[in-house]
């Protein structure tokens, strides 16, 4: 069932995500691709560093089980680390929407490795009709030349798509470990950050990527500051929040919403033209949603409770059926 809180996280990763794919094009105008991450994890990770040190009492930050570990090295490496530095590398040869449409390949991903990682999470057929529509959806937005799939961007495409298997990965096994885990979300995010600043410092380090290769300028500490503090802290926050309160696939589902608001960003602050076919890909990307979640959100409960008045025998029924977009075993 979707309540407000899963709403909201949903609706605040989708926007801080989508944003991301922008900032980070205007920012490697600046900036080399990989420092680029390793800079905006060394910020987001004294943000949050400091945030839960104040929040969060020592007992509440201390890893205490096998799925503490797993979970922070899946968030730090698979999930943050080696995602974004995947994402941004490829980012050089793509527009804000094509870099958000692979990404969103990641909600096709994560059954995949849902299937063979988890027990409680298959797609059903109904499912899979509205992922397949999303994704047509997300492909109109973009609209891509089938004749450059080939061409120079392709290293980049691949690349890109490079970076949505490790985000699915990570978001599976974390929702694997999540029984055996203690550590909140946040904390979890706090003790990766700094596991992906010095994974993206390697990478910088191996590629001879050097300080003296910024141009620093308002524009500049602008995309720095939004894909640290906004992507790099604030998204984690509501994408780990909803990862908790959701299955890994249906949390990835925000995965479909990233590339609308990439090729709107990228539209109205770089520049980058819409096609015409994608105003039917936000249709197509909404139907999608209808089809997959419509046994699954309670409108109910988003009202009062005196609103509401439920019999006991539709009680019952609902305990015993399952929302037709996902299935258990």
């Amino acid at each position: 069932m979707i309540d407000r809180r899963t709403l909201g996280f949903f609706i605040l990763s989708s926007l801080f995500f989508g944003g991301t794919f922008v900032a980070a094009k205007a920012g490697l105008e600046y900036f080399p691709p990989l420092l680029f991450v390793a800079l905006r994890f060394d910020i987001a990770a004294l943000v949050m560093l400091g945030y839960v040190a104040v929040t969060a009492s020592r007992e509440e930050l201390r890893p205490k089980t096998r799925g503490d570990v797993v979970g922070i090295l899946a968030t730090g490496v698979l999930v943050i680390g080696l995602a974004n530095a995947l994402i941004f590398v490829g980012q050089q040869y793509a527009t804000s929407a094509v870099g958000a449409i692979v990404f969103s390949l990641n909600p096709i991903l994560t059954p995949v490795f849902a299937a063979v990682l988890l027990s409680d999470e298959r797609l059903s057929p109904r499912g899979a009709v509205g992922l397949v529509l999303g994704l047509l959806g997300v492909a109109l937005v973009v609209s891509p030349d089938p004749a450059s799939l080939l061409g120079g961007d392709a290293i980049g495409r691949a690349i890109l798509f490079a970076g949505a298997v490790s985000a699915a990965l990570g978001a599976v096994l974390i929702r694997r470990v999540g029984s055996s885990a203690t550590l909140s979300s946040t904390v979890r995010v706090a003790w990766g950050l700094p596991i992906a600043a010095a994974l993206s410092h390697g990478f910088a380090l191996s590629a001879g990527e050097s300080m003296t290769a910024i141009t620093w300028s308002s524009n500049a500490l602008i995309a720095l500051a939004y894909v640290s503090l906004v992507a790099g802290v604030l998204a984690y926050i509501a994408y780990f929040g909803l990862l908790e309160s959701t299955g890994a696939i249906q949390a990835n589902l925000i995965f479909y919403v990233v590339p609308v608001v990439a090729t709107l960003g990228g539209w109205a602050l770089l520049g980058e033209a819409i096609a015409p076919l994608a105003v039917v890909g936000f249709l197509l990307i909404f139907t999608g949603f209808a089809v997959l979640g419509s046994e699954s959100i309670d409108v109910r409960s988003w009202l009062p409770e005196t609103v509401v008045e439920t019999p006991v025998a539709d009680e019952r029924t609902s305990v015993a059926e399952e929302p037709r977009g996902f299935r258990s075993d």
